[in-house]
């Protein structure tokens, strides 16, 4: 006799959405998923779970603070800025830090989770690059990522002008001469951002809508694509035994890679909420409210954009007139070099596969140290990078040091052009120096230390030979003749 048993009312929900949504063959197909194992792969995790802090905190801080340049007269609890005439935006700030409760721990949190969540990107996108996993199929993936660094940026330069403060208005002049710089049109664009003269009545409250709809909305969208895409192609996974083009060895996502993953967010946010808990950052309270007769003192933006104002301070003050109209290269030249630097490295994939002609899927990743060119390029573009850095902090690095800031600034300059070519030689060199390197352990295996005397009285060392896995592990790339073959052997 056979026993008819009644679904139960979870199973039949679950049947529902199943016959309409076709969850049960996306699970089946998705929840096995492999990803490889590998520390470098938990970068991107710290992306988006700083990304998630930041959409928690940042729900959090709209609910008390008001993003008006109205001025009202402060009567609150930090005592030496009583009395004194301010924004509300200013007023909303010290509020939200000294009044309400965990206020200071959310915006210190938020902030914290902004420099991190930028350097996750900047360093994950690194990683991929050193590693050649933007070539096909995921030039696209790439472009979204490159994106959600760009636009990271300026989300973050619009965040930190909000509290209307002395230090992010010394940031705002910093902007409106930027735009006034613009030939023909920087007058009107300066006019509209802000509203009027600098520094207007509208310039939070637009930065603010920029800052809590539009970019969190299109950088939300970018994520949740970089993730399909991500599921779509499959994880790269570096060469070794057993791994192909066509497979992926791992752990599945359901339920080993969903558990690590699951305490790692929380490692993440446990680890930002302790350093926001005990490291001050951006004390409002001590700059006092922006006013346009005074300018802050040691005024740095937040590292990310310190390599833009690097431009700007070792550009030197060039001015032409050119039909009637003054163009101040000064600053116009530099605010078209912040772009272009970024801008290469977000074409940079489809001028490598037009070059080298690769046309190729590529599932496995390199060895930096086996792509010896495009290694030397991206050490070269962070050389330049932390050089304009260095120039955006000179005044601090010419006090600290006791040098002049003359010395300074000149060393920047001729760094600029010096620096990345340096480091890109030496960088090339010492790749195809490991690559020398390696094929010398393959054919003899590694140095024991130990030496043996042979019959006929010669001294030798014993080597080792390596294990398959390593022979496979160093030999699985293919190697560019051009770069080795012609190099002088040392």
């Amino acid at each position: 006799m056979t026993d008819i048993r009644t679904p139960g009312r979870g199973e039949r929900v679950a049947d529902w959405l199943d016959g309409r949504l076709g969850i049960h063959t996306l699970g089946r197909k998705y929840l096995r998923k492999v990803f490889p194992d590998h520390w470098s792969f938990l970068l991107g995790e710290i992306c988006l779970y700083s990304f998630v802090v930041l959409v928690l905190t940042g729900v959090y801080l709209t609910l008390f603070f008001h993003p008006s340049m109205n001025e009202v007269t402060y009567h609150g609890s930090y005592v030496p800025l009583n009395g004194v005439r301010m924004s509300e935006a200013y007023a909303s700030t010290l509020h939200i830090s000294f009044d309400v409760r965990g206020g200071l721990l959310i915006r210190q949190l938020h902030h914290w989770a902004a420099l991190v969540f930028v350097a996750g990107m900047l360093t994950h996108m690194m990683r991929h690059f050193f590693t050649g996993s933007f070539r096909r199929p995921r030039e696209v993936n790439w472009a979204f990522g490159w994106l959600l660094l760009f636009l990271g940026l300026f989300e973050g330069l619009f965040g930190y002008s909000l509290p209307d403060d002395l230090l992010s208005g010394t940031g705002l002049r910093f902007v409106n001469g930027a735009l006034l710089s613009v030939p023909v049109v920087g007058t009107y664009l300066s006019m509209f951002l802000f509203g009027g003269e600098f520094p207007g009545h509208d310039i939070v409250a637009h930065f603010y809508s920029l800052h809590v709809l539009l970019i969190p909305g299109i950088m939300a969208a970018l994520v949740v694509a970089h993730l399909i895409l991500v599921v779509h192609h499959k994880h790269t996974q570096f060469a070794g035994p057993g791994r192909t083009e066509r497979n992926v060895i791992g752990t599945p996502f359901m339920p080993v890679y969903l558990a690590k993953a699951g305490g790692f967010f929380f490692l993440v946010f446990g680890a930002l909420s302790l350093v926001a808990a005990v490291a001050t950052i951006n004390p409002v309270w001590v700059y006092g409210p922006f006013r346009p007769d005074q300018v802050s003192t040691g005024a740095q933006p937040d590292w990310y954009l310190g390599f833009a104002e690097g431009l700007v301070r070792v550009m030197p003050g060039w001015e032409i007139t050119l039909w009637g109209h003054t163009l101040v290269l000064g600053v116009l030249i530099p605010i078209v070099v912040f772009p272009l630097l970024l801008v290469f490295i977000g074409v940079y994939p489809f001028l490598e596969a037009r070059i080298t002609g690769d046309r190729r899927e590529h599932h496995l990743l390199d060895r930096p140290r086996n792509r010896p060119v495009r290694t030397a390029i991206g050490a070269a573009w962070i050389s330049l990078y932390l050089v304009l850095l260095a120039g955006g902090g000179n005044d601090i690095v010419a006090t600290r040091l006791h040098l002049s800031i003359n010395t300074v600034t000149w060393t920047v300059r001729v760094a600029f052009f010096v620096l990345p070519a340096v480091v890109f030689l030496a960088t090339r060199r010492i790749c195809l120096g490991l690559q020398l390197r390696d094929q010398e352990l393959v054919s003899h295996g590694r140095e024991t230390g130990v030496i043996k005397r042979l019959p006929h009285g010669e001294y030798v060392e014993v080597h080792q030979p390596l294990d398959q896995a390593e022979l496979h592990t160093l030999t699985a790339h293919r190697r560019q003749r051009e770069l080795v073959e012609h190099e002088p052997r040392p």
